[in-house]
């Protein structure tokens, strides 16, 4: 469950770094930002949908 948590932020944070390099919409990181909060919300979702599945 630890290693799906990381993944998953993990690869928010990649994909938002890669975005704000193709994308450079404003001096700070929007993508990474907004990207790697959507990914923490998103595996505590499925950190706590799989808790109450046991």
């Amino acid at each position: 469950m630890a290693f799906q948590m990381g993944i998953t932020i993990a690869l928010g944070v990649w994909g938002g770094m890669k975005l704000d390099k193709y994308f450079p919409v404003t001096r700070f990181p929007l993508f990474t930002i907004t990207l790697s909060l959507l990914s923490v919300f998103a595996s505590i979702y499925f950190v706590i949908k799989d808790l109450l599945r046991k």
